[in-house]
């Protein structure tokens, strides 16, 4: 179970930007990653890697934590707002709920829950 101090170690080097050392950081080894209701992603080395390529693809992401975490046990829940700024210069906030199963210090299972029409409506307004 996470202390309190724990959950806001691993939110603090979220927001500084260190989004796949945050991963390499806190995941479980055989931790997992899932979107909505597709298949989760499973091994931090997975994750990771995915992270990276989402990263890449962008010229600046900035994260906004827009509630304190919810700690309950093991549970964990934070709500995120994620801003990224395309290499063409479009801009897209992104807000998601992460809902996070933790095994002593570490995240195990994660859960993101979000409107998919956010992507979507990017991608209308930006003309792509």
């Amino acid at each position: 179970m996470p202390s309190r101090k724990t959950v806001e170690a691993f939110v603090a080097q979220v927001l500084s930007g260190q989004h796949v050392e945050a991963i390499r950081d806190w995941n479980a080894e055989d931790a997992s990653m899932q979107e909505n209701q597709d298949a989760p992603r499973v091994g931090r080395e997975l994750l990771m890697a995915g992270e990276a390529q989402m990263l890449a693809r962008q010229a600046e992401v900035t994260t906004e934590l827009l509630e304190p975490p919810l700690v309950d046990g093991d549970r964990v829940a934070i709500r995120w707002r994620f801003t990224f700024t395309s290499k063409k210069g479009h801009v897209n906030r992104f807000e998601e709920i992460a809902w996070q199963e933790w095994r002593g210090d570490r995240i195990w299972r994660e859960t993101f829950f979000y409107d998919p029409g956010q992507t979507r409506r990017a991608e209308s307004a930006s003309g792509s």
